[in-house]
């Protein structure tokens, strides 16, 4: 956590903190805690949650007018999942900035999802503390408001959101064939192919006929550009 790279994380983000320790506080893993003067990022993290968590209900909010309640809440729960904060992280290039404990580093710590979804969140907060909801937004603004439409839809439920891919067009539900289960009990396989009308079969295999499922559903959405394959 250099003074060059708490620098050129400010000037990416768009803040230059009043109180710097807030930012190094956001940047301190709770795996440092006991040895830590300023303390580690848990409390920004907790107040970081909710404020990503109005941002983005607003977000949603004013770009989705008609859209009901039980509709927002999956891209909802979408954006704010601690995947997508942990893909915000790398965006802001924080990842190298984080402190953490040498035993953590050596767990490969700054490229654990979790820990990098924490720190996201309590940057934001530091962010809300230090300039106020104007100060997060810009942070939200440079990775989740351009992606807001593609965020919310890689990452909802797959065969919801192929089912109403598949019956916006007129296509009706998609139907799942299981072609094989095998495996002991305590641990099965299966494989499954959805069927779309006028669309190649797609074959998917998990632990569960559900997992199967939710594979073929996310592999036949890779592959029709409804969803971006992940990174």
């Amino acid at each position: 956590m250099s003074a060059k790279g708490l620098a050129a994380l400010q000037e990416r983000i768009g803040h230059k903190f009043a109180d710097l320790s807030l930012l190094k506080r956001a940047l301190t893993h709770s795996s440092l805690a006991a040895t830590s003067k300023i303390g580690d990022l848990e409390r920004l993290e907790f107040l970081g949650d909710r404020v990503l968590g109005l941002i983005t209900a607003e977000a949603l909010w004013r770009k989705y007018p008609k859209m009901r309640e039980g509709d927002l809440a999956p891209r909802f729960n979408a954006l704010v999942r601690k995947e997508t904060c942990a893909k915000a992280a790398l965006a802001f290039g924080i990842d190298g900035l984080i402190k953490m404990s040498a035993q953590e580093e050596e767990s490969g710590g700054r490229r654990k999802k979790a820990i990098l979804g924490d720190a996201c969140e309590a940057l934001l907060g530091a962010l809300y503390i230090d300039g106020g909801m104007e100060a997060a937004q810009k942070a939200y603004d440079l990775y989740w408001t351009p992606n807001l439409e593609s965020l919310s839809k890689r990452h909802r439920d797959a065969k919801t959101t192929m089912q109403e891919w598949s019956q916006e067009r007129g296509l009706g539900p998609p139907k799942y064939e299981t072609v094989n289960a095998e495996g002991p009990a305590h641990a099965p396989a299966f494989t499954i192919d959805v069927h779309v009308p006028g669309f190649d079969t797609v074959r998917g295999e998990g632990q569960s006929k559900r997992a199967a499922q939710m594979a073929a559903a996310a592999a036949f959405l890779v592959r029709e550009k409804v969803w971006v394959e992940d990174e």
